[in-house]
């Protein structure tokens, strides 16, 4: 292989790097918008033309937070939304995705929980040089329910572990990360 032809694959898989990147990037802030009930970083996921669908509830993607955090907010103190495997196939500026998601609700009662195990299907489509989803489909594949009493046992609120919240007051959010800086905690 000559020169030109190592930099011109070189340029090709940095190219193809970089779109996977910022794919499973918007995947990523989409889970942790979820999570800290971020509406500005929610809606920038999707295209203003995008649309989710979560069962028979079908959203717009601008409107999409507004729905998604009133479910959240009436089924659950908290909640976490964690993505496992994810597949990609980019085919110019269309990439067909497949992200596995485990999410995690603490019941409004603080003593249950919830475990739902599905996928995110999404078409993605990169215009104007960023990538966003254009239509996002959920499946549930398994959904478990147990307890979750251990949280308020004395021997776990001793440990004085943070405790998410579900605004930019989170520990996600402080700049820069101090000890000193407040944070809940259980």
């Amino acid at each position: 292989m000559s020169q030109d032809q190592v930099i011109e694959q070189l340029v090709k898989d940095v190219a193809y790097l970089k779109d996977r990147t910022a794919i499973l990037d918007c995947i990523s802030r989409h889970a942790r918008g979820h999570d800290r009930f971020d509406v500005d970083m929610l809606t920038d996921a999707y295209h203003e033309d995008g649309v989710d669908e979560h069962g028979y509830a079908i959203n717009p993607g601008p409107k999409y937070a507004e729905w998604a955090n009133a479910v959240h907010a009436a089924g659950s103190i908290l909640h976490t939304h964690n993505i496992t495997t994810h597949n990609c196939e980019i085919d110019g500026d269309v990439a067909n995705c497949e992200s596995y998601v485990m999410v995690a609700l603490l019941n409004n009662d603080g003593a249950s929980a919830r475990i739902i195990s599905g996928r995110y299907v999404d078409r993605l489509e990169k215009r104007d040089g960023e990538w966003k989803i254009a239509l996002r489909r959920s499946t549930v594949d398994v959904l478990i329910a147990g307890d979750a009493a251990i949280l308020k046992a004395p021997m776990f609120k001793e440990q004085g572990y943070c405790k998410g919240v579900r605004n930019k007051q989170d520990v996600s959010y402080q700049r820069p990360l101090s000890l000193d800086a407040t944070a809940e905690r259980w």
